[in-house]
C-alpha cells in the first residue's frame, strides 16, 4: 500500500509515493536521493517533512521528478512528500502548515519584454 502526493515548484513537478512498512529508503528517479541531489541544502529540503512528522523510518519514498533545476526539484519533492503525509494522517496538517511546506510557491520566471535586456532591465541610457 502506498500514499501519493504531487508537488510543484517553478517548472519542476514531483510525483511522490510513500510505501508504508518501509525502512526509510528514499529514491529519486531511480537513484538514492544523496546521489541525485548533491547539496546539503537540497537534502534538508527533501527530508524536512519526514523529520517534522518523525516518520523517517516508517516509509520507503519513491519519487519521479522532472523539469526545472535541482533546487526547484528538491522543493517540489518536499511539497509532494508533505501532501502524501497528509493522506497518511490529517493531523500532520497544522505541523506542516506552520513550517510553510504545504503552500505552493507560485513565483516563476517573468518573460522577457521587447526592447529590454531581461524582463525589466532596460539598456543603459546614453546622452550622446
Amino acid at each position: 500500500m502506498y500514499y501519493e502526493g504531487i508537488g510543484r515548484r517553478k517548472t519542476a513537478t514531483a510525483r511522490v509515493r510513500l510505501h508504508s512498512g518501509g525502512s526509510g529508503q528514499l529514491v529519486v528517479n531511480g537513484q538514492p536521493y544523496k546521489e541525485y541531489f548533491r547539496r546539503d541544502v537540497d537534502w534538508n529540503n527533501v527530508l524536512m517533512p519526514l523529520k517534522l512528522t518523525r516518520t523517517e523510518a516508517q516509509f520507503d519514498v519513491s519519487v519521479l521528478v522532472e523539469g526545472g533545476g535541482i533546487t526547484g526539484q528538491s522543493e517540489a519533492v518536499r511539497m509532494g512528500i508533505s501532501r502524501a503525509l497528509l493522506k497518511v494522517d490529517p493531523e500532520f496538517r497544522t505541523l506542516l502548515r506552520k513550517a510553510g511546506i504545504l503552500t505552493r510557491d507560485a513565483r516563476e520566471k517573468e518573460r522577457k519584454k521587447p526592447g529590454l535586456k531581461r524582463a525589466r532591465k532596460a539598456p543603459q541610457y546614453t546622452k550622446r
